[in-house]
């Protein structure tokens, strides 16, 4: 037992380890989740498996993503995802995440990860009905509300499914009010009245609140349904007095009364009734029709006497007191029906109907005269009720002719009642009627419901889209109110009309860049003779896109600067531009790549220095800047690359290599021949260009400069015999080289000494001293011609010595001692003579000095 204890715990301990890797491995497999905008372009960049799992990396499907086995990353592919397509209505509140399954590790661990499909405002909202029907009673107060139950959906989620709605062309009679649900209420604001206006058409606009809004819309028609609250009146021109001869037939029309009431329906119903007051006589003799208003005979008349009956007619409706009118029928003797109206009519006829065409000016259309028993020469001839035409007697006959032009739209038909007056009578049996039909010509032209119209449209259109419908109406009748649409002969070939619908549209890709607006000018014709046509504006804001990526004026800049200029001075200019507006065509610069003192000025795009230039340090620098717009969804970018040159300045003096001193000292033989070669004045300078071009000048003295044996080459720097060495050459010369450089305005120099010693052998040359300048220290000019150095020597000493003595020889006291003396300076120069004679080249004469 004490053994297998131990092994029991530790295969116990092993299993909840196994089991507490499986389930944080579960844990975070399932926490690994992704997100993407739907409708993705194919190669997009959707995440990477990377930072949670080692590779390799194999995707189990494909069908929307593709896996680089090495990397992790998985991107779309040419099968978009489409939301709404892949995810049902139900699930728009919620998010929508496709599962994928991979394959990772070394060791191939099955894992899951979560992909969230992002929704784009990809969708426009729509009505299922186009048109919304209501019906309103005209008593309506103002301030009743009406639920729209057809409200508008759109299959995207988020905020680019919450619709706002805006109600258009209402003319302030209706209003709007939205609330929470959303609940869409049609308010009444002003009252109704079917008898002025009995129908409304408004316009229903859902829009998005998506970037890019989309709207639909919806036609709204209200219909103003009738109330009972107007009362019947009597027509001016029903008739007041009517005459029938005295054998007039039984059922025979003596007169027709006309009321009017301005509702609709059973509300305009009139039923007309005889006053309790009438006479039972005329009761008996004449009856009414409640419905038609129609009076006529009961029985037949045979009267050779006049009479008059009088009938008070009534007409009622509901809720609303009767109108009355008094009506009196005079019974005329038999001898009156021989009375009649003859008609001779001027214009085409047919069946005593006139076609007249309307806007004509007034026309004679017929002579009237009366025919029938001449005992009555007071008769005339009239017209009943308010016709727009006339009676004009001329020569016992009338004119009949229109009082003024008549207009087809106002009314098609008109029917003319001529009646015979005798004594004040009317004698109905006379009575005539005459039918004048108008004929429509083409003077109305179309008009448009709409003369201006906005539309803003984002570019990068599909090509074909719908744009809008026009619509315009013609009052006239027949081809003369067949309206056809086309567009100005001016307007860009790209849109188009339906020249029967009015549905305008564009066949092409509308660029911003190349034209932010379009106004078209839409014509609208009608079939009549001539054509008769009007106008009307659209116009089009082509709405910006993130279309175009920042633009460099070149891919390559270069600048060129000194290497003296101070700190934060300015390279150049770097310029960009982005044909977009707003925040699309709103640039920013960056150095991504740069390695040099140079700092970006975003404001203006310059570029500035951080520190001071050297150009024998660097002289060239690369940079590469990052221009980047400001766009929805995707920012785009783009390069340049960058090039400085810094420009080169006398800032070096010329540095000596050869001599390596000023002590330097070189022997030559007295036996070199003239352009020998003796040494060579080397020198570099650290600039370029004309500022490291070096030339080499020996400063001397004229008389010196003509006599010396030796020439400096003022381009290679070599020192040659410039004429055969005597013997007066023998001994130091020093030759004091100035090397300037061809830095401009003021070359800089340095200078060296060059020591050579002629000499008959060619021993080793040794300099006590470095020889100095004596002349000026401006060398930079043509040199000045001077001493050149002051060496002082073994026998100038003597001299000097010899001086003195002669000047002290007046003193006696000292002629002894200054001659002793003498004696003895002689004695130690001949001994030092002796040893340079052992260890050093002999100098025969004084040194010289260039």
């Amino acid at each position: 037992m004490a053994i297998r204890t131990p092994i029991n715990m530790s295969w116990a301990g092993l299993m909840q380890i196994l089991l507490v890797v499986v389930h944080l491995q579960q844990i975070i497999c399932g926490s690994v989740q992704f997100s993407i905008p739907e409708e993705q372009a194919p190669g997009v960049l959707v995440g990477s498996l990377s930072e949670h799992f080692r590779p390799p990396y194999q995707l189990l499907t494909q069908k929307y993503l593709w896996m680089d086995k090495n990397t992790g990353d998985f991107y779309t592919t040419e099968e978009k995802m489409d939301r709404e397509a892949l995810f049902s209505e139900e699930t728009k509140t919620e998010e929508c995440i496709i599962l994928h399954n991979a394959v990772v590790g070394p060791s191939g661990d099955l894992i899951q990860f979560a992909v969230i499909i992002e929704d784009i405002n990809d969708n426009a909202p729509h009505f299922e009905n186009s048109e919304i029907h209501l019906k309103m009673s005209e008593d309506l107060s103002v301030g009743t509300s009406f639920l729209l139950d057809d409200q508008a959906l759109d299959r995207d989620a988020g905020y680019n499914s919450e619709l706002s709605y805006q109600l258009e062309d209402s003319d302030g009679v209706f209003s709007l009010t939205v609330e929470d649900g959303p609940v869409i209420m049609l308010v009444v604001q002003t009252a109704l009245d079917r008898e002025t206006r009995d129908m409304y058409q408004m316009r229903l606009v859902a829009t998005d609140r998506g970037t890019g809004p989309l709207s639909a819309t919806a036609t709204v028609i209200v219909t103003v349904t009738d109330v009972n609250d107007n009362c019947p009146s009597f027509s001016p021109d029903s008739p007041r007095n009517v005459s029938i001869p005295g054998d007039s037939p039984k059922n025979m029309l003596v007169a027709q009364v006309r009321a009017t009431d301005p509702d609709s329906g059973s509300n305009a119903a009139i039923v007309y009734s005889l006053s309790p007051k009438v006479s039972e006589q005329a009761k008996n003799l004449l009856s009414l029709d409640s419905l038609t208003g129609s009076i006529r005979l009961t029985q037949d008349l045979q009267s050779d006497s006049s009479e008059e009956l009088l009938l008070k007619v009534l007409a009622s409706s509901h809720h609303c007191p009767p109108a009355d009118t008094q009506v009196t029928v005079s019974v005329l003797p038999k001898a009156n029906q021989e009375l009649a109206i003859k008609i001779g009519f001027i214009v085409e006829h047919q069946n005593e109907t006139m076609v007249l065409p309307e806007n004509q000016p007034p026309t004679v259309l017929a002579v009237l005269e009366l025919e029938g028993d001449s005992r009555f020469e007071g008769s005339s001839i009239a017209i009943e009720g308010e016709v727009p035409f006339t009676l004009s007697p001329q020569n016992g006959k009338y004119l009949l002719s229109t009082s003024k032009a008549l207009d087809y739209e106002m009314k098609r038909e008109h029917h003319i009642f001529v009646v015979v007056h005798t004594e004040g009578s009317v004698i109905t049996h006379s009575r005539r009627a005459i039918r004048v039909l108008v004929a429509d010509v083409n003077d109305n032209a179309p008009i448009f419901v709409q003369s201006h119209c906005k539309l803003e449209v984002e570019e990068n259109n599909q090509s074909g889209m719908s744009l809008l419908k026009v619509l315009a109406t013609d009052a006239d009748s027949g081809y003369n109110g067949r309206v056809t649409y086309s567009l100005d002969k001016h307007t860009s070939s790209i849109f188009n009309i339906d020249p029967n619908t009015g549905q305008l549209s564009v066949s092409a890709i509308l660029d911003r860049e190349r034209q932010d607006a379009h106004t078209l000018t839409v014509l609208a014709q009608d079939s009549g003779s001539p054509p008769l046509e009007s106008a009307a504006t659209v116009s089009i804001q082509v709405l910006d896109q993130n279309d175009n990526a920042p633009v460099f004026i070149t891919p390559h800049f270069i600048f060129f600067m000194p290497e003296n200029v101070k700190p934060f001075a300015q390279v150049g200019r770097v310029r960009v531009t982005d044909p977009d507006e707003g925040a699309n065509g709103n640039t920013e610069l960056h150095v991504v790549s740069s390695s040099g003192p140079f700092v970006l000025d975003n404001t203006l795009g310059t570029l500035h220095t951080t520190t001071d230039l050297d150009r024998e340090t660097h002289d060239r620098y690369e940079l590469y800047l990052l221009a980047c717009d400001h766009g929805h969804p995707v920012a785009l970018t783009s390069t340049a690359r960058v090039t400085i040159f810094v420009e080169d300045i006398n800032d070096n003096q010329p540095k000596v290599v050869l001599p390596s001193s000023n002590s330097s000292c070189q022997t030559v033989s007295q036996t070199a021949v003239t352009g020998t070669i003796v040494t060579k004045v080397f020198a570099i300078d650290a600039d370029s260009g004309l500022n490291s071009e070096i030339t080499y000048t020996v400063v001397m003295p004229d008389p010196v400069q003509n006599t010396s044996p030796f020439r400096v080459d003022s381009i290679s720097g070599n020192i040659t015999v410039a004429q055969q060495l005597l013997q007066k050459d023998l001994g130091m010369h020093h030759l004091f080289i100035v090397v300037r450089d061809g830095g401009k305005p003021a070359p800089l120099y340095t200078t060296v000494w060059v020591n050579l010693l002629v000499n008959e052998s060619m021993g080793p040359c040794h300099l006590d001293r470095e020889p100095t300048w004596s002349g000026t220290a401006d060398l930079v000019q043509t040199p000045q011609k001077t001493q050149i150095c002051e060496a002082v020597d073994i026998r100038s000493a003597q001299l000097t010595l010899l001086v003195g003595l002669g000047m002290i020889l007046v003193s006696t006291c000292w002629l002894v001692a200054t001659v002793v003396l003498h004696l003895k300076q002689r004695r130690l120069h001949h001994k030092n003579r002796g040893h340079i004679e052992e260890n050093e080249i002999p100098l025969r004469l004084q040194d010289k000095y260039y």
